[in-house]
């Protein structure tokens, strides 16, 4: 008997039908003997309905109050859940992130977890209950609703798994597991059977939409055992996440390819070239709670420099104002912005110990006319911003360059 976590997202809970098929699945495996954790996301499309109402309402919707909407998605789906299973005769109980209670910070809209009482769940596992939380949500010290960001409710399975520490955490989805890239943009794409926590994180924070950066990050601190599985597939191992770099990891260079088209840039021109001078222009971003990616200094040319950086593109115009705001401390000639960009990232623990994975990179892009305007390196990554007409054409050729069609 183990102590397991699912979690299942919004597609997998879009209707009354699938969401009977999710608790025909926990069912299962109750009947096998396993202690059953649940975290949902609210009915696919739900969150954006309630985030267009908000903006009927206020064009810019108070962040606090937008959390009281939109949390509201998960509760209904919880509920469904519980008399789902109910009916099929699987006792179960409901709970919303303010009942577990998954305690956060005050950021409205993108906060973090900071603790969570898992007293409550275990005495309801001990009788013999399912557990279904309400993923994507928390509470405050205040007592305010908080939400943690899109994609939130893996965070909260994953974190769920760490408080209770669960034997694995399963993440049903849309998909069957982690693909080398989006298979709608390249057909030939592959499933992985094993991806390191380090190449899963980079994937998500690049751009694979398949888990939240946030819950990877948690796993690989808490050491969670994770999977990705198919909500719509009652066979298959989907793809393991693993601190194991095995013989099966060690064969690809790159493991993955991502891509983010929600990118922006944004350009600060002539300001002076001296220490200080990129605090000066990110420290009001910062302050103004928007992040920033990838960021590029020219080197000065007649004590002037030219400074770039990208965000997301909803926070574009947001951050232009804040940068005109602070124009005359950071004495910048121009500032102006691009949203017609996008990235794209190759990924893969095997760059390590391989050379001239940049230069077949930077080749296979050249080769057809994509010019590279920004570029970021780590160990085991390497991103480029291209422009975004060039986005589905770079992943293709990227794709094939590398061999990845070909991983099993």
């Amino acid at each position: 008997m183990a102590l397991i976590v699912q979690k299942y997202g919004g597609t997998s809970v879009g209707t009354t039908e699938r969401i009977k098929n999710v608790a025909r699945r926990v069912a299962k495996f109750k009947a096998e003997g396993h202690d059953i954790v649940v975290a949902v996301s609210a009915m696919s499309g739900e969150t954006n309905k309630l985030i267009a109402l908000a903006k009927e309402i206020q064009a810019n919707p108070d962040p606090r109050e937008l959390d009281v909407i939109v949390s509201t998605g998960e509760q209904v789906t919880i509920g469904l859940l519980a008399m789902a299973l109910k009916e099929i005769g699987v006792d179960a109980v409901s709970y919303t992130g303010a009942q577990v209670k998954i305690l956060t910070d005050s950021a409205h809209t993108k906060a973090r977890i900071q603790h969570i009482d898992d007293a409550p769940m275990r005495a309801d596992l001990a009788a013999g209950r399912v557990v279904i939380v309400a993923g994507f949500q928390g509470v405050d010290a205040q007592g305010n609703i908080t939400t943690l960001g899109r994609g939130g409710s893996d965070t909260t399975g994953v974190a769920l798994a760490a408080a209770l520490k669960a034997d694995e955490c399963q993440i049903y989805t849309d998909v069957d597991g982690v693909y080398t890239t989006d298979p709608r943009v390249v057909p030939e794409a592959r499933k992985l059977s094993t991806i390191t926590f380090e190449e899963m994180l980079e994937m998500a924070s690049l751009g694979s939409k398949v888990l939240q950066t946030r819950s990877v990050e948690f796993a690989g601190k808490y050491n969670v055992k994770l999977r990705v599985l198919s909500s719509f597939q009652e066979e298959g191992e989907g793809t393991l996440i693993t601190f194991e770099e095995d013989s099966k990891m060690e064969k690809p260079v790159i493991s993955g390819i991502a891509f983010n088209r929600d990118e922006a840039r944004i350009n600060v021109i002539g300001v002076p070239d001296k220490p200080g001078i990129a605090y000066q222009i990110l420290g009001p971003v910062a302050d103004a709670n928007i992040d920033v990616d990838m960021i590029i200094q020219n080197v000065g040319q007649d004590g002037t420099t030219d400074f770039s950086f990208t965000v997301p593109k909803n926070d574009l115009g947001r951050a232009i104002k804040v940068l005109e705001g602070a124009q005359s401390q950071i004495s910048a000639r121009q500032i102006n912005g691009d949203d017609k960009i996008c990235k794209v990232s190759i990924v893969g623990v095997g760059m390590r110990s391989h050379v001239g994975v940049a230069s077949t990179m930077f080749r296979t892009l050249a080769e057809e006319g994509i010019n590279i305007q920004m570029i970021s390196t780590s160990e085991i990554k390497i991103s480029v911003v291209v422009d975004e007409k060039y986005l589905e054409l770079a992943v293709r050729v990227l794709h094939k360059a590398f061999g990845l069609e070909s991983i099993s």
